[in-house]
């Protein structure tokens, strides 16, 4: 596998050339480049916008901001929610227009959020190491748009970025960060997971944490909802195995060789689709357990090459994306959105050491093309059966087993031979040499 990366690494140096790559790190290109890219992405919004339309998980947002503003019921308050609550923020600020408009306030809002990742990562154009990591981040949106720009995930992504970014410099900012994006989805709570683990940030994540998280409680509390706050957890327990899953994929073929009561189903209730057959309950009765004991096992790896002061930034890094690998791998529930899960640990990562991070990093854009392909190009194929449909889902749910993997053995790896040397600071980045140009 390595004369594959080792080819990417000429490739790039071959077309990067030492000129090129100086142009790449000025900050006018980068806002050129993302001053261009969302003009695109407005571009292709535009109709809808003008129609005053919503697209991708928008309609049901706008469905329940409207339920909130207009008959004041609110989901994760009023009634039981499939979310956490904070996620009803971003999903109101997009109403506060009305409904006409909510297309272009979300798009507002995602842009914001991408400008400030994008400023976090370079320190506003003052750290040259960043750059790298920026035009990655950009490439990503770009290639994962269609869910990017359409749920929730394009509002969390960017917040974890920020708040790995962050935690060196500003760890008080990054904590708030960080429980904010996890009271919109749980998943960046493998990325908290991760800092308390492991970092020398932890009793700042917790203290701040547990604020946030006290404040997010008394907030609904008062607005008569606190039977509602853990409700998220409950909506989730009884979901069958979706289509899209890892684990999922033996079923999804047998359900297209025709197999006697195995099938594709959509559940109505929810959305979504599902896959039902022999051995499917038992499996996703099993999945969460099964998760569990992963994220345990992976959080032992992690103490261990803490113990031997293994380097702090990087095992940070490997942690997140192993136990977010493990909250894709080992989820019940699959959607495309999932993988805007593992790219901003990934992109925070190339800014620390591209040598390092080049496998994930390659893996992830493969990862990345293969999703859009699956959603929204070829969905509609996938659920009747079609042949090369499913060649791309297993493809993509392959890659996602392969990153995961890579990313536990790393983690494996400075567990038993990790070297007793002074813990680096966290996410630090190199420092700004002429000679970085280079590399």
């Amino acid at each position: 596998m390595s004369n594959i990366f080792d080819r990417v690494d000429a490739s790039l140096a071959a077309t990067l050339t030492f000129s090129r790559r100086l142009a790449f790190q000025r900050p006018r290109t980068l806002i050129a480049g993302f001053v261009g890219l969302h003009i695109v992405f407005l571009f292709a919004l535009l109709h809808t916008i003008l129609t005053g339309r919503v697209l991708g998980d928008l309609p049901l947002y706008r469905t329940w901001a409207e339920l909130g503003f207009n008959n004041g019921i609110w989901q994760g308050i009023d009634t039981l929610w499939v979310y956490p609550i904070g996620a009803m923020l971003p999903i109101a600020f997009a109403g506060l227009a009305g409904p006409l408009l909510y297309q272009l306030l979300w798009f507002l809002m995602t842009t914001a959020l991408n400008a400030i990742a994008v400023g976090a990562l370079t320190d506003w154009g003052r750290r040259r190491s960043g750059f790298k990591s920026a035009w990655y981040w950009l490439f990503a949106s770009f290639v994962l748009s269609p869910v990017g720009l359409l749920r929730l995930e394009g509002i969390t992504a960017p917040l974890v970025l920020v708040g790995l970014v962050l935690l060196a410099r500003r760890p008080v900012v990054a904590a708030v960060v960080l429980a904010l994006a996890t009271w919109i989805k749980v998943w960046p709570a493998a990325v908290v997971v991760a800092v308390v683990a492991v970092s020398p940030r932890r009793r700042t994540m917790i203290l701040t944490g547990a604020v946030v998280s006290g404040g997010v409680a008394i907030t609904v509390w008062l607005l008569g909802g606190l039977q509602f706050l853990t409700g998220f957890v409950t909506e989730q327990s009884d979901r069958a195995l979706q289509l899209e899953a890892p684990i999922t994929t033996p079923w999804v073929w047998l359900a297209a060789l025709g197999h006697h009561d195995t099938f594709i189903y959509e559940n109505f209730s929810i959305a979504t689709r599902e896959v039902s057959g022999p051995g499917t309950h038992l499996v996703a009765s099993l999945m969460t357990p099964v998760m569990f004991g992963a994220i345990a096992a992976i959080l032992l790896l992690l103490l261990g090459a803490q113990h031997r002061q293994a380097d702090a930034a990087q095992l940070l890094l490997l942690g997140s994306l192993a136990l977010v690998g493990a909250f894709v791998v080992f989820n019940k529930v699959g959607s495309p959105q999932y993988m805007l899960w593992l790219v901003p640990v990934v992109v925070v990562g190339v800014g620390h050491s591209w040598a390092a991070w080049r496998v994930p990093a390659v893996l992830m854009l493969a990862i990345s093309g293969l999703t859009t392909l699956i959603f929204p190009i070829f969905y509609m194929p996938l659920i009747d059966g079609n042949l090369f449909s499913l060649l791309l889902l297993t493809a993509r749910n392959g890659l996602v087993v392969v990153l995961f993997g890579w990313s536990v053995v790393a983690v494996a790896r400075l567990a038993i031979a990790a070297k007793r040397i002074p813990p680096a600071r966290m996410l630090s980045f190199p420092a700004n040499e002429s000679s970085e140009l280079a590399s």
